[in-house]
């Protein structure tokens, strides 16, 4: 899986980060000061990018934890077939097979821009 280790600490609103081994986008960030017997706590809400769940967890600012390194690509529709559609990335020319989103209106020759880690994928 493509990951690296970071500190709590320096986790934003909006970046990524590992949760229950699922790649999240943190959609809240909060730190609690130190104590008088530990360490200041961060508190972060995330939504899974490939599931949209919620999660949440609470940690020390100076654990370290896994962020996914996920990639945003262009591709080019090149036929729907039901609910699954080809996609041509446009760098590489592979052809892939993407389920469409329910919110999704896309027709063929359209592009689009979609979020890859590993053998996930999901339309911005």
């Amino acid at each position: 899986m493509a990951k690296q280790q970071t500190e709590v600490r320096e986790l934003q609103e909006g970046s990524y980060v590992m949760v229950d081994d699922t790649a999240c986008k943190i959609n809240a960030y909060s730190t609690a000061k130190p104590g008088k017997h530990g360490s200041a706590k961060a508190r972060v809400e995330a939504k899974g990018v490939f599931d949209d769940k919620k999660r949440s967890f609470s940690q020390p600012v100076d654990a370290k934890i896994w962020v996914p390194i996920i990639e945003r690509k262009n591709g080019q529709i090149v036929s729907v077939d039901g609910d699954d559609m080809q996609v041509m990335d446009l760098e590489t020319y592979e052809t892939i097979t993407m389920r469409i989103p329910d919110d999704a209106d896309v027709s063929p020759d359209e592009n689009i821009e979609y979020l890859e880690m590993e053998d996930q994928r999901k339309i911005v």
